[in-house]
């Protein structure tokens, strides 16, 4: 049930009466039309634009429709109140018996209460992580793991079909400083003192390279030149790295469907037909660029490369996909490996990126646009850094990773729910401080804990209910008598489950997880303040002296631990029934 749904069609069926008797012109588009919760809750528990909207194209005052259909509004049973207000808002209010009735369906639908059928399973490709295997992940990296998955999660319970990826970038220069480094620990393991260089990798996770490496070549490869050695350094440190990246992702609870290589797309043909299918559309050219913003003519050398016209898909330049000496740009094998992803036919692509990718986003979304001739969208979402806190200061470097705080180190330290939910605590493009005081206190200013001790509470209930005798089972409670629940307090928190459903496509429409978080700690909050209002009113306590208005106010709570169990799924955390 998505009551603001039902409540919607309502709505469109009275404006279609309202068309058919002549009291508002035919044919009018009712797509805008939207029923959501006030902006000011004491105006009413929902709104509609619909006067709004339409007093345009149907050619009268607002307040005109709104009094219209507020009057046709008030015939439906459900509806308590219709109240036109300034010049053409409408805000309802139901009779409690609707609301009470939501209550029966959360048990009945248990957890695919909110499931929606939004994405009519349409293919969506969502790439996270995507790290360059050249060490373990890093807290940069934890946020987009979380991100991604999070969102995947919420595309599949909005109804998408969610393909998991992560695009390993072992195709570039830093794998052969990953060689050379491991190399060196390679010498380490052999006795002799590593000379890590400048530009090499630094961190003591290499260590265990070196030495599988001398266990396997002994002390064959010792002297040999670099040309003799490097490739076979490269894949060997490769294939260690990502093992130890996904040991790292299935500690955070991620695991990925597919993995794909950018060192796959050389030498296969896949970059040339790209290139081709481009060339085909007539979008590739030779030419010259103008100089980079900032960088005197004179101080610019133009080279004749080939170029992609991604200015005609509203990028701020054409991209160079090869270089004068005949060699491919970075660009060259991306454009390649989302042809792939077009080409495994999905219907909608998502990136997610670090900060540092931003200049990507219009060049990539250019290319998918040509590749797909616009039959493909691409999304990307970039996400801003974490900056860990403890006792009010940065945490250092993690020393074994030389450079960065890992992933693994933060999982160690709080555990891979606290990780997960406070990422989402932050939409994905704003930066996010990472308090591990904060983080591990118990109080309503983390929201980790809040949440879950509301879940807790829930389960306490159930608890101490069963104690009492009572059947508390699912089926028991959807046949409660649900009339019992007519306090203002109980009202509230029946609103909030009341727009799960509607939260649920909202934040899948607009790729944002952390939409879910944020709504979890709103219903923790209204849970919270009914449960204190009950160490006031006994009315308001769960278990009462009653056994009917017992099972209804347990129907209640149970309800509230069906959607935030539902939530934290999406999120990835583990609800926690008992708090210690």
């Amino acid at each position: 049930m998505n009551l603001f749904a039902d409540i919607r069609a309502l709505v469109v069926a009275e404006l279609d009466g309202l068309m058919a008797s002549g009291a508002l012109p035919g044919g009018l588009d009712l797509g805008a039309v939207a029923v959501e919760p006030p902006r000011d809750a004491g105006h009413g528990e929902m709104a509609t634009n619909a006067a709004m909207v339409l007093a345009k194209p149907a050619g009268m005052q607002p307040r005109a429709i709104a009094d219209a259909l507020a009057l046709r509004l008030m015939a439906d049973p459900r509806v308590a109140g219709a109240d036109v207000a300034g010049p053409g808002f409408l805000n309802l209010r139901l009779k409690p018996v609707a609301w009470q009735g939501l209550v029966r369906d959360v048990l009945v639908q248990g957890a695919g209460y909110g499931r929606s059928s939004l994405g009519a399973g349409r293919r969506v490709n969502v790439e996270f992580v995507s790290a360059n295997p050249t060490g373990p992940m890093h807290v940069a990296h934890a946020r987009g793991a979380v991100v991604g998955d999070a969102l995947a999660a919420l595309l599949d319970f909005a109804g998408y079909a969610v393909t998991r990826e992560y695009y390993i970038n072992d195709g570039g220069g830093q794998v052969d400083v990953l060689a050379r480094s491991a190399y060196e620990r390679y010498r380490e393991a052999n006795g002799l003192s590593p000379e890590i260089a400048e530009g090499l990798y630094p961190g003591d996770y290499l260590i265990p390279v070196g030495e599988a490496l001398k266990e396997m070549h002994g002390d064959r490869l010792l002297d040999r030149p670099e040309s003799e050695w490097l490739a076979e350094v490269r894949v060997f440190a490769t294939d260690m790295m990502m093992t130890m990246i996904r040991h790292d992702l299935a500690a955070l609870g991620v695991t990925m469907d597919v993995y794909s290589s950018e060192k796959a797309l050389y030498g296969t043909g896949q970059i040339e037909a790209a290139i081709e299918r481009l060339r085909g559309l007539g979008l590739i050219y030779t030419g010259t660029l103008e100089p980079p913003k900032g960088k005197a003519p004179e101080d610019w050398e133009p080279r004749e490369q080939t170029l992609f016209r991604s200015t005609a898909f509203g990028d701020d330049q054409d991209r160079p996909v090869q270089k004068s000496d005949g060699s491919w740009t970075y660009f060259a094998p991306d454009i390649a490996y989302h042809f792939n992803k077009v080409q495994r036919g999905f219907d909608e692509l998502i990136n997610i990126f670090g900060a540092d990718h931003s200049g990507y986003v219009k060049r990539l979304r250019a290319v998918v646009s040509a590749l797909s001739e616009n039959r493909v969208s691409l999304d990307i979402k970039l996400i801003q850094l974490v900056k860990l806190l403890k006792g009010g200061q940065i945490v250092k470097m993690s020393k074994r990773a030389g450079t960065f705080v890992t992933l693994r180190d933060l999982i160690e330290e709080v555990g891979p729910d606290v990780v997960r939910f406070v990422m989402l605590t932050r939409k994905n493009d704003v930066a996010l401080d990472f308090d591990f005081d904060k983080v591990t206190e118990q109080s309503k200013d983390n929201p980790v804990f809040y949440v879950q001790y509301a879940n807790a509470r829930v389960n306490s209930i159930l608890r101490k209910a069963r104690d009492a005798g009572l059947d508390v089972s699912d089926a028991s409670l959807s046949a409660a008598q649900l009339a019992h629940l007519g306090h203002e307090a109980e009202l509230a928190v029946i609103r909030k489950l009341g727009e799960w459903p509607r939260l649920v496509e909202i934040a899948a429409k607009g790729h944002e997880p952390h939409r879910v978080a944020f709504y979890l700690y709103e219903l923790a909050s209204d849970f919270h303040g009914l449960w204190n209002k009950g160490n006031d009113d006994d009315s308001l306590r769960f278990i009462q002296g009653d056994t009917a208005k017992s099972l209804a106010k347990i129907a209640l709570a149970r309800a509230v631990g069906v959607v935030i169990c539902a939530g934290l799924g999406i999120l990835g955390v583990t609800p926690v029934e008992e708090m210690r």
